[in-house]
């Protein structure tokens, strides 16, 4: 997923040009806006964090980019081009440190497990 703070810098091109040029095929896009009970229910992993509610707001802020990518080992190499959540400990090229404010405006949404994923793209697709 696209991130709000990647919509408003229209980084959505630059973004999908990396997952291309990484390999991923693009199967199907959405652009939609999380309502706060959409954004609490698609983090709710999170719901005993003290962030939580911090990044519920921040998703819903703005509209965000469902993205469907395909791949040999997707998830695992989608964790890779995307990066630490945090981009100061990202690696260089990767999507969070070169387009990520903070922990939270982290730019994108990558699912991290092949269960998260089926649970995630439900909101999507």
């Amino acid at each position: 997923m696209i991130k709000p703070d990647a919509m408003r810098k229209n980084l959505i091109g630059e973004i999908l040009k990396r997952a291309e040029d990484a390999g991923f095929k693009i199967v199907d896009l959405k652009v939609g806006k999380f309502s706060l009970t959409q954004a609490r229910k698609f983090y709710q992993v999170h719901q005993e964090k003290s962030f939580f509610e911090k990044l519920v707001k921040f998703v819903s802020s703005g509209k965000v980019v469902g993205v469907l990518l395909t791949r040999r080992n997707a998830v695992k190499k989608l964790r890779k081009l995307v990066g630490a959540t945090d981009p100061k400990e990202a690696k260089r090229g990767t999507i969070r440190r070169d387009f990520a404010t903070n922990v939270t405006k982290n730019a994108v949404h990558a699912s991290d497990s092949a269960q998260s994923f089926r649970y995630e793209s439900k909101f999507f697709f």
